[in-house]
């Protein structure tokens, strides 16, 4: 069966030898030349070969042959140099001679092929071929006529004995015809499966300095295979310049949405730092705010105190003038001491009261003015999902989000307090004045008590007195109940602040890392910006780097069989597994194949 194999692909090749086929006994005898001429030396400008190998069904190397064909110039005798076992002259009836790898011939035509056979010369890529059917790895010759799922992997190699100049330069096509009415359900993942007749042909690539594997699958039923035909030959693909304008133009525009995106994220870090800045003085002021109503609270306890002895003060005076008339007038100096020192006390209560107000004032209008400087929020939903569809590390993206948020929620609860805080000023200014009030008033019910002693009716004036000082007193306990009221809002005011201070120094501490994010972003997106910036040309040396790759313009074929052997102009690999099939005359054709001689097999051509 590997002869009439062998035989089959030698009639194929004869039929490429048109000088020698299709010519007619009259041209033949036209084109010989004389004896003569046959003497000398003979030369050719081309040199061709076909190695033809046949594989075992599992891919291990058969038997060998190569066709030798010569463009000649000049006839006469001719060199031509291999290892082979023997050689057999395929263009005419002349004797061909083989001596130590040295091949002698002469050449009366313009076409000279001869065939060489060979022993154990390796192949320049390695072949294993695996079948499996139902899951097993079976041995195709003892499934021949079973059904099930086949699966035929093809694993393919360079051969590191064999010049690399093959398998670095040269293309392999392997094929496999299946029978449509033996396979069905074929899949090939990394070939193509096309319609051959009534055959479905799957074919495979592996390009140059690669190495792969292949998987074939199918159902099959009444198993039988007509093997792995693989050729290998240096590409020849001629490709048309590439019209990159477009592709060009798309990338300057995503160069400049890279630029653009470092520029915005560029005005994100000049805000980030904005509010940072804003944030870090809003911290301040409310440092100064929250430390104005933490004095003011701790001043309110000395000012209840200090009216609750003002009050106690003015009760005792006035229980003093509630006698049976009867007055001890030793008294009336310290009574109006009294008073003066009350007075004394209020004018020292407006003071302080005054300065608690200009700090509470001044806290108030630094945090208002650090609240302002937060940068009034633009950003919306699109923004973010932008820069989360970018490269940007998504954690850096949810810092900017949860500062931001939060920047523009302590612009918001500080506009939505602004009436309460602007209560405070008002109150103060409030207290401040009437103190002043009952101070002045305390001062001047002093002077006309000093200038009353001195007049004859001073029991009415003392009668006046008592009742004056009966209302001052019952004025000042309302006063005094107000104050205290106003001290217990301005403590819880400051209990509270203390809350809303500890959020804004969190603030303070996240702008500042999300500064710190926001300018390594920054950092990425010039540094991104920056390798693009030049994208159409990086483009367009990978189309160039990616087609030389595909470019074997330049490779010079060398000979398979002898670096010796020159003008070599091709040499392409036809390789073929063995077939298993069920034939019944198999072997009688094999041996009608032997008998007959290579001149008798070309004949039957033609009979």
């Amino acid at each position: 069966m590997k002869t009439k194999r062998l035989s089959i692909i030698l009639i194929a090749s004869l039929l490429l030898m048109p000088s020698f086929a299709m010519a007619t006994s009259d041209e033949s005898e036209s084109n010989e030349s004389s004896p003569s001429q046959l003497d000398g030396e003979g030369s050719f400008s081309e040199k061709h070969e076909v190695v033809y190998a046949t594989l075992n069904a599992f891919g291990q190397q058969d038997e060998m042959y190569v066709v030798n064909q010569f463009d000649v110039i000049e006839h006469g005798e001719m060199i031509d140099y291999g290892p082979y076992e023997t050689v057999q002259n395929l263009t005419n009836l002349e004797d061909i001679e083989l001596n130590d790898e040295e091949v002698t011939f002469r050449s009366g035509e313009d076409q000279f092929y001869y065939q060489g056979n060979l022993n154990g010369k390796p192949l320049p890529w390695t072949f294993d071929i695996r079948y499996t059917l139902d899951g097993e790895e079976v041995n195709p010759h003892d499934i021949l006529g079973e059904d099930g799922h086949l699966q035929i992997e093809i694993e393919t190699s360079g051969d590191d004995e064999v010049n690399p100049v093959f398998y670095e330069n040269y293309l392999m096509q392997i094929s496999l015809a299946l029978d449509s009415e033996i396979y069905n359900q074929i899949e090939a993942e990394d070939g193509t499966v096309a319609s051959a007749g009534k055959n479905k042909q799957v074919t495979f690539t592996v390009m140059p300095e690669e190495d792969e594997t292949f998987v074939v699958e199918a159902n099959v039923s009444n198993f039988e295979f007509d093997g792995v035909e693989i050729s290998a030959l240096p590409p020849n693909m001629s490709f048309d310049e590439f019209d990159t304008d477009e592709m060009q133009d798309e990338m300057n525009t995503l160069a400049e949405a890279f630029s653009d995106l470092h520029d915005g994220v560029g005005d994100l870090r000049d805000g980030v730092f904005e509010l940072n800045d804003g944030v870090s003085d809003l911290h301040d002021g409310s440092s100064d705010y929250l430390s104005g109503m933490n004095e003011l609270d701790e001043g309110s306890a000395d000012l209840i105190e200090g009216s609750q002895e003002i009050q106690n003060a003015l009760n005792q005076m006035r229980a003093g003038f509630e006698t049976d008339g009867e007055i001890d007038l030793s008294d009336l100096d310290e009574l109006e001491q009294a008073l003066r020192q009350i007075a004394d006390g209020l004018y020292e209560a407006e003071e302080g009261i005054a300065e608690i107000r200009e700090n509470y004032d001044g806290s108030l209008e630094s945090l208002r003015e650090a609240i302002n400087d937060i940068p009034v929020g633009e950003l919306s939903e699109d923004n973010f999902d932008e820069l989360y569809d970018s490269d940007i590390d998504p954690e850096v993206i949810d810092e900017l989000v949860q500062t931001y948020e939060a920047a523009q929620n302590a612009r918001e609860n500080f506009d939505e307090s602004s009436e309460l805080f602007n209560y405070v000023v008002p109150v103060l200014e409030e207290l401040e004045q009437t103190v002043n009030e009952i101070a002045v008033n305390l001062e001047q019910t002093a002077d006309e008590f000093a200038e009353g002693l001195d007049e004859l009716d001073f029991i009415e004036e003392l009668e006046q007195l008592e009742t004056g000082l009966e209302q001052l007193a019952n004025q000042y306990g309302e006063f005094h109940a107000g104050l205290v009221e106003y001290t217990g809002g301005v403590g819880e005011l400051s209990s509270n602040y203390s809350g809303i201070h500890e959020g804004i120094g969190e603030l303070s501490d996240g702008t500042a890392v999300l500064g710190d994010g926001v300018d390594e972003l920054h950092d990425g997106t010039g540094e991104l910006a920056q390798e693009t910036s030049d994208l159409p040309a990086q483009m367009q040396s990978e189309i160039d780097e990616l087609m030389d790759d595909f470019d074997f313009s330049d490779f010079e074929p060398v000979s398979f069989m002898s670096e010796r052997n020159e003008n070599v102009e091709t040499v392409q690999f036809v390789i073929q597994t063995e077939s298993i099939t069920i034939d019944d005359d198999e072997d009688d054709d094999e041996v009608e194949e032997e008998e007959k001689g290579i001149w008798e097999r070309f004949l039957d051509l033609f009979r």
